[in-house]
């Protein structure tokens, strides 16, 4: 799912390339997309893309009154959506392209790879309806180390869950609070009631350096697509110079360890025994249930 360094460079190229223009044309090609239908969606075209926002992990694109007051397109990409933008004249990428939105120099695709179309795009007429939609999550790149350690202990969590939890923190997903926590040289599975003083800190100036040097990284990327008029095409959760998240088995940056994980699900949690719990493997419950006592507990008997 794309995070907010992700989501900001989309932002920022959107408003770049088709800022104060025409939304000429906007087709939703799959019913399922759209999840409203008040406003209707033709009243979106002809008005001027006058902003693109951030919601969370949503992008909002704002139109520009015309007779009335602003409209408000809210994207959210979930797992596997993604934003394209194409040349007029361009070929549409196929089954996977769910909408369209037209502007005078091109064209924002929105495509899903898969077939379970979890992906929304809605239509709202005023700021009241988007801040229903809020979950209400810190915004860490704004807040004081004090607002961050309050919204931590609100409840007893695991600093994974903590991390990922929209109405706790805005815009952090599965791939970033893997690297966050691994900079923080904080475990996964330590209890947000647990830190210190010191650790709270310590996670607060992790993830405020973690989420601007991605951003940095990822806004320099795409500007180096010259052919992509510098959008960011390659948009994924996993990523070779990643410390840790997707990188089961190969050696930590930081120590040479090789990156643990624990599956849950879908999703799996990526971290250095070495740099993140002293050593200790955290336990993984299908490894537990199949290896039952054999399990290894520690980097050293792993081998």
């Amino acid at each position: 799912m794309p995070e907010l360094p992700d989501i900001t460079v989309y932002i920022e190229r959107l408003m770049a390339l088709a800022g104060g223009q025409r939304l000429q044309r906007l087709r939703v090609l799959n019913p399922f997309l759209l999840r409203t239908a008040v406003p209707p969606i033709g009243d979106a075209e002809g008005r001027r893309l006058a902003g693109v926002e951030r919601l969370g992990k949503r992008i909002v694109l704002v139109l520009e009154p015309a007779g009335g007051g602003e409209l408000l397109l809210v994207i959210h990409l979930m797992l596997a959506g993604r934003l394209r933008w194409l040349l007029p004249g361009a070929k549409l990428p196929g089954r996977i392209t769910l909408a369209t939105a037209e502007f005078e120099t091109g064209t924002l695709v929105l495509t899903e790879a898969g077939t379970r179309r979890l992906a929304s795009l809605h239509l709202l007429a005023d700021r009241a309806a988007l801040a229903a939609m809020d979950p209400g999550g810190l915004e860490v790149l704004d807040a004081t180390p004090a607002a961050f350690a309050e919204r931590l202990r609100l409840g007893n969590h695991t600093l994974k869950r903590a991390l990922t939890d929209p109405q706790l923190f805005s815009g952090i997903g599965n791939a970033y609070s893997d690297e966050i926590l691994h900079r923080a040289r904080l475990s996964p599975l330590a209890k947000t009631r647990a830190l210190d003083d010191a650790e709270a800190g310590r996670l607060f100036d992790a993830t405020r350096v973690v989420l601007t040097e991605w951003t940095t990284r990822l806004r320099a990327e795409a500007l180096a697509n010259a052919k992509g008029q510098g959008w960011p095409d390659k948009v994924t959760a996993f990523r070779p110079e990643m410390a840790v998240h997707g990188r089961f088995g190969q050696p930590c940056p930081d120590c040479g360890a090789p990156v643990q994980r624990i599956v849950s699900g879908e999703r799996e949690i990526n971290y250095c025994a070495r740099c993140q719990t002293g050593g200790r493997l955290l336990a993984d419950r299908a490894m537990s249930r199949l290896l039952k006592g054999d399990r290894p507990k520690t980097l050293d008997e792993l081998g």
